[in-house]
């Protein structure tokens, strides 16, 4: 009977002697900062040995140390988590790292580069499957060679501005508060909210209309809207939402980068919210 490609992809974890390649490339240069993250921490070998040498760091697995960690941070690296995680998987997580960065923070991740293929393999001793892929990451590379890369995340907020660049999305306001980002979208509060927990999802990629996006960039927003809607629960707690993208002037885009609006809503927000986003048009609201 053939097994069935189930992704266990706990089988990968190692269990270390000594410090990991790319946390020893972050002491080296003098990268770990404040309160540290390390996020996929597998059996925690990194996150011990450096909280013995004085670190304040926190880890966190998904299978190994399953207590969610709390609150933000300066540090956080990722290593080696991303190549054995199919795609949703690595949206999440990379939507979980940013959520837990604090808005000046700095987040590593480690990439193998040593992978002939991809696809799913079946694990010499336990015969369970395991997935792996090659992972190219839009960050700044900081080392790379046969074996690994690093790349380094900031918020999209705080990244260098191009000079003479007007959207107002693709140099968004630092002041804005980032609640997750993936190599494709980021979303972030509104700084004009229609109700307390407005958010705002959008692509990177510069494009006006939500009809000329590619079909990855729809459905990362549509992933990302899940995940932000979590986060709006767990903060405000609303009873319902709209959700709406403006396109071309004659719909109300004024600002024309893609973004999806996502807007909680109250009991006793309005009078009466019936008809709901129908409301565009106040006069066909009710019916």
């Amino acid at each position: 009977m053939a097994l069935e490609k189930i992704n266990h992809p706990y089988l990968t974890a190692i269990r270390r002697t000594d410090l990991s390649v790319p946390v020893r490339y972050l002491l080296r240069h003098d990268l770990l900062k404040g309160r540290i993250l390390d996020f996929g921490c597998g059996f925690g070998y990194d996150t011990d040995e450096l909280k013995q040498r004085g670190y304040d760091i926190t880890g966190y697995d998904y299978y190994y140390r399953t207590e969610y960690p709390e609150g933000k941070f300066d540090t956080i690296f990722c290593v080696y988590v991303l190549n054995v995680l199919e795609p949703y998987a690595q949206a999440e997580v990379m939507m979980n790292v940013s959520n837990l960065l604090s808005p000046k923070g700095t987040a590593y991740f480690a990439v193998r580069r040593d992978l002939k293929e991809e696809g799913f393999w079946l694990h010499a001793i336990y015969r369970e499957y395991t997935y792996q892929c090659n992972v190219r990451l839009p960050f700044l590379s900081l080392d790379r060679n046969s074996s690994y890369e690093l790349y380094q995340y900031n918020h999209f907020n705080k990244l260098p501005r191009q000079e003479g660049e007007k959207c107002p999305f693709c140099r968004l306001s630092r002041r804005v508060e980032v609640i997750c980002e993936t190599a494709t979208c980021v979303a972030f509060y509104d700084g004009y909210p229609v109700s307390p927990g407005h958010a705002l999802i959008i692509p990177k990629r510069h494009v006006a209309s939500y009809f000329d996006l590619t079909n990855h960039e729809r459905e990362a927003m549509n992933v990302m809207l899940q995940y932000v809607k979590q986060k709006i629960d767990e903060r405000y707690h609303p009873d319902g939402y709209n959700i709406g993208i403006n396109v071309n002037e004659a719909a109300g885009q004024s600002v024309f980068h893609v973004h999806m609006h996502l807007i909680p809503r109250y009991e006793g927000d309005v009078e009466n919210p019936k008809g709901g986003v129908r409301g565009v048009i106040p006069e066909k609201q009710r019916y």
